[in-house]
């Protein structure tokens, strides 16, 4: 029997919890060599080490007795770097340990202290928590740390990489100097090397994979897109896995509420999952995943450590991960405890090579596809729909509607009308823009051949006085060109901004009339001249090579005197410059504007 060395009631309570074989981590953790020793255990994610260390320290904490005594000072305490991991550690550790009457309780941020105070006043067996409401506990002398037999770190580069160094040293330091101490810990970087030397003894280093190595059980997959097309390409690929269970990690709080509203609006059942949520609301999001009343959860790199969601077949990156870590750590949501998973990277098509360095520097080889059409997906509803007439059992009940209904409807508009309640049921995929190289060069190609637009086909130029050096931007020069001229921004076509002055379009149709709007308006905009420019969209060759710098106001406005912050070698006013007039609403040109021409 696979897990024999175990104390009897714990080997019972996982075999019955459907374990046969012990993963690789709980394998080695158990051996005869690891027995009462401090461990340094490295893992990947997903691989089992909370029922590891949950069997590791099974024998220290009974110390040969068939059960724990009664519940006191607690015998082992758990660090974990967030509260959803302490909290999932403790449902872990609770089924583990039913048999032998063990209490865990639990000690996070943004719980009841007062609560955590009155279990830790009736005893337990075991606590595990968070560093700051640990220590907060043991200041307070609410946790007394005096029978400790045990002490685990778990994630701890993730509880270092948060800033608890203190917070962990202080508490090791509360502890009895004989404890076992356990560190799990994804990766063992020197901080991890050095802690460990300092609270360890003897240790067994445990390495059950290579820290090159990619996870077996994960299926990577990635989709170039258009910008525009990321929502979009979410949905479809949601649509053609229809996983039991899906997260979709977004890198911004704000990305995440908008993309929850998006699929909430398409009929996904989301919820979402960020560092803004209060613990309850935390609490409630994980539990309707786990009940199946939500499908997808929407989250930050807040859920992207050591939380487990049976079920959780498909992992979605909707925006990049900053490093190959947080991308090991958000995929290891999916594939864990030997069961496959799919994980599919939506990158925009201009960031791919960036895509590409990210998976070669996570040792990941990803399949690089198209995001499913419409008809694919459509195609992949009816392989499903086959797949679950398939299967099951039809009661007494069932067969007498059927045959009520075949008395009134043909078989074939019974099943017509089946299918289309079934599709109704599911969100509709989108059209996505084809993002692939071939088609952004059909694309721009067409758009060359396509010509000018409606009504600019025969067009009359005209210029500004102001250019880049008087930080001219279309976004204030478009309005200043609509009130002078009396038109609209429809009627005005392609702008060309240089050094100097600024050269736009208008349909030959309305030149006259645009012509006689500027000499009534002429003067209403201090020191800004507009006049016909002919069929030259461009400036002589030597206006090109003007000198960088704004020039001086007085070129623009004779007998200026400058004044305020405007001052010489600033835009003239109304030109959004500095001290100019705020009734046009303008603003400072910077390089994220539009381009010339644009």
């Amino acid at each position: 029997m696979p897990f024999s060395s175990l104390p009897r009631l714990v080997a019972e309570a996982i075999t019955e919890r459907g374990y046969t074989e012990p993963t690789p981590v709980q394998a080695q953790v158990i051996a005869a060599e690891a027995h009462d020793r401090d461990l340094l255990v490295s893992a990947q994610t997903g691989s089992g080490k909370t029922v590891a260390y949950g069997l590791a320290i099974a024998q220290t904490l009974l110390q040969g007795a068939e059960n724990l005594p009664r519940p006191g000072e607690p015998l082992a305490l758990i660090i974990a770097p967030t509260r959803e991991l302490a909290l999932q550690v403790e449902r872990e550790l609770q089924w583990l340990y039913a048999k032998l009457g063990a209490r865990v309780t639990s000690c996070v941020g943004g719980m009841n202290v007062r609560v955590e105070q009155r279990a830790l006043s009736y005893g337990c067996h075991i606590v595990v928590g968070t560093p700051g409401r640990l220590k907060d506990h043991l200041e307070r002398g609410t946790l007394q740390p005096g029978s400790l037999r045990a002490v685990i770190l778990d994630e701890a580069d993730e509880m270092l990489d948060l800033g608890f160094r203190e917070d962990l040293e202080e508490i090791l330091d509360m502890t009895p100097p004989e404890r076992r101490t356990l560190l799990f810990s994804a990766t063992m970087p020197k901080p991890i090397a050095l802690l460990a030397k300092r609270y360890q003894r003897d240790a067994l280093r445990i390495e059950t994979t290579n820290a090159r190595e990619a996870h077996a059980d994960i299926d990577y997959r990635a989709m170039a897109v258009a910008p525009a097309d990321i929502q979009n390409a979410v949905v479809n690929v949601l649509r053609f896995h229809e996983a039991k269970g899906a997260m979709v990690f977004c890198a911004t709080r704000e990305n995440v509420r908008r993309l929850s509203a998006t699929l909430t609006e398409r009929g996904f059942s989301a919820v979402t999952l960020s560092g803004e949520l209060s613990q309850n609301e935390r609490n409630h999001a994980l539990q309707a995943l786990r009940d199946r009343r939500a499908r997808v959860c929407i989250a930050t790199d807040v859920a992207a450590r050591g939380i487990d969601l049976p079920g959780l077949e498909l992992v979605i990156h909707a925006e990049l991960p900053i490093n190959p870590e947080t991308l090991q750590h958000r995929s290891g949501r999916t594939g864990r405890a030997g069961k496959k998973g799919t994980c599919v990277l939506i990158t925009p098509y201009q960031r791919r090579r960036h895509a590409e360095r990210l998976l070669r520097a996570a040792n990941v080889n990803a399949t690089w596809e198209s995001v499913p059409s419409p008809d694919t997906i459509y195609a992949r509803d009816q392989e499903r729909l086959l797949e679950s007439l398939s299967v099951g059992e039809v009661s007494e009940e069932d067969l007498e509607v059927a045959r009520k209904l075949l008395e009134t409807k043909s078989a074939e508009e019974i099943a017509a009308a089946f299918v289309r309640t079934q599709r109704q049921s599911l969100p509709a995929p989108e059209e996505l823009i084809d993002a692939s190289p071939m088609a952004r060069g059909e694309r721009e190609q067409a758009t060359r051949e396509q010509g000018p637009r409606p009504g600019f086909e025969e067009t009359m130029w005209f210029r500004m006085n102001v250019g880049r050096g008087a930080n001219a931007d279309p976004r204030w020069l478009l309005p200043l060109v609509c009130r002078r001229g009396h038109i609209t921004k429809r009627d005005v076509g392609a702008i060309r901004i240089f050094q100097t002055e600024t050269r736009f379009e208008i349909p030959r149709a309305i030149a006259s009339k645009f012509i006689d709007a500027l000499k009534r308006t002429a003067g209403e905009e201090d020191g800004v001249v507009i006049e016909p420019a002919g069929d030259d969209p461009t400036p002589p060759v030597g206006q090109l090579r003007e000198r960088r710098g704004p020039p001086p106001r007085a070129q623009l406005r004779p007998n200026y005197t400058p004044r305020g912050p405007g001052g010489p070698g600033g835009p003239p006013r109304g030109a959004g410059g500095p001290g100019g007039p705020k009734r046009y609403g303008a603003k400072p040109f910077n390089k994220g504007g539009r381009k010339p021409g644009a």
